[in-house]
Parts: C-alpha cells; structure tokens; sequence
C-alpha cells in the first residue's frame, strides 16, 4: 500500500540514522519498526518472508533501449487497438 505519511523531524532523524547504520532502505526501516512497534502492543503481524532478487541480462539486441519498453508496448496496443477499430 502507498500512503503519505507526515513524520515528526524528530522521528525522521531517528529513521535517517537507522537507515545508516543498517544499510536498509527507508521504507524497510519504517516497516519493520511499525511491525515490531505493532507486535509490542499484541498486534498480531505477519512478517514477509525475505525474498532474493537476481538480475540477469535481457539479452536485448542492440538499439532496444530497455528504459522504454513501456513506451513500445503502448505502441503496440495502439496499432492493435486502431487495427480492431478498423475491422468492425
């Protein structure tokens, strides 16, 4: 879930200086003191299973720009879709 969330400048510095030490991203920080926050308080809390991610090559031939696939998938709906328009 994505939320704004206003953090008191006290707070934001504790969080900053755990980030730093632990190498963590701030979102995890934040995440694992709300869950241990919430746990202290008989909140039941289901912890996430820590998951490995491994980049590998894409193997793209030259001149595809990966940055912009996205961009070439619209495109790609787009001719499908005014090609679909086109038949009816």
């Amino acid at each position: 879930m994505r939320t704004t969330l206003t953090i008191d400048d006290d707070v934001a510095g504790i969080l900053q200086k755990k980030v730093g030490q632990s190498g963590h991203s701030f979102k995890q920080v934040v995440n694992d003191l709300l869950r241990s926050g919430l746990a202290a308080n008989g909140e039941v809390t289901l912890q996430r299973p820590y998951v490995s991610v491994v980049a590998k090559p894409l193997g793209l031939k030259p001149g595809y720009d990966p940055d912009k696939l996205n961009q070439l998938v619209a495109e790609l709906e787009s001719e499908e879709y005014v090609r679909k328009l086109s038949v009816t």
